[in-house]
Formats: C-alpha cells, sequence, structure tokens
C-alpha cells in the first residue's frame, strides 16, 4: 500500500476570511506538486480530506489532476491536533492506495508515528502544499519513498 500524506496548501489569513479557504499562491503550489504526482502515474484509490476549507480544496485539486476512484471524501480524526497513534490504527486495515490531505502538526507527527512509532521525532519538515509518499513493507512496517515540497516543482 502506498499512502500520500499531504498538507494542504497556503490559506489566507483569517483576518482576511475566517474559513482560510486556500490563497492564490496556495493553489499554485498544490496544483504543481498535483502536476508532479500525475507525472509521475501517482494513482490514489482514495483521497481523504479534513472538514476544514483548505483542506478540502487541497483534495480537490489532486483529485482533478490523479483521479481517485472513490473520489475525495471527508473524514474525522486527522485535524491539526487530533490523535496520529488512532489514525495510524485505522490504517492498518487499508490496502488500497490512499492520499490524506490534512494539516500541520498532525500530516508530520503521522509521518513520523509511521516510521518510527514515535510521532514526536521530526524526520520530514513540510511547507504548505508538500506530500510525503509512503508505502507498507510486506512485514508491516513503512517506508519513506518520497518527499516533495512545492518549491521543489518546476512552475507550469
Amino acid at each position: 500500500m502506498k499512502l500520500y500524506l499531504v498538507q494542504h496548501g497556503e490559506a489566507v489569513d483569517k483576518t482576511v476570511d475566517p474559513d482560510r479557504p486556500l490563497s492564490g499562491q496556495g493553489e499554485k503550489d498544490v496544483a504543481s506538486v498535483a502536476s508532479v504526482l500525475a507525472r509521475a502515474l501517482v494513482a490514489p484509490e482514495k483521497i481523504m480530506h479534513s472538514g476544514k476549507t483548505r483542506a478540502r480544496q487541497t483534495a480537490d485539486i489532486f483529485e482533478g489532476a490523479l483521479g481517485a476512484r472513490a473520489g475525495a471524501v471527508e473524514v474525522s480524526g486527522i485535524a491539526p491536533l487530533d490523535s496520529v497513534s488512532e489514525f495510524a490504527d485505522r490504517l492498518q486495515g487499508d490496502a488500497e492506495a490512499t492520499m490524506v490531505c490534512g494539516h500541520q502538526p498532525f500530516m508530520g507527527k503521522l509521518v513520523s508515528r509511521l516510521l518510527t512509532g514515535d510521532e514526536d521525532v521530526q524526520l520530514v519538515e513540510y511547507t504548505p502544499g508538500s506530500a510525503a509518499c509512503l508505502e507498507r513493507c510486506p512485514h508491516g512496517g513503512w517506508i519513506l519513498i518520497g518527499f516533495l515540497r512545492p518549491e521543489l516543482c518546476q512552475r507550469e
């Protein structure tokens, strides 16, 4: 199973819009990462996102670029301060390639929890729009097979 863990793109400040949708730059950054992943033939079966507007918009951009048989769906348990252990346990039964569009610090802690068992060991530095790709090993553990930040993508 491949697991793509994405931080939502840059959002507007809450003083501009309390709902904090993606900014124009956030939309561009997410689209550039999605374009690189599409060229790499990334094809998640499902895309999950939190209920926050910026995560839903990020998921929608990825769905448009990559497709997803099950579409983009809202799930609970991936808010910024939710328990990564609970969500990691939920992933154990999954066999399908899955993308999760969420928030910091949750995404970084989830990567650390899956790779080391300790959510407090910082392994990656997310910036808005970044994507980590993990793969489940035959023995059940996880390995990091890629990490992509928007500034590494060629702008189209």
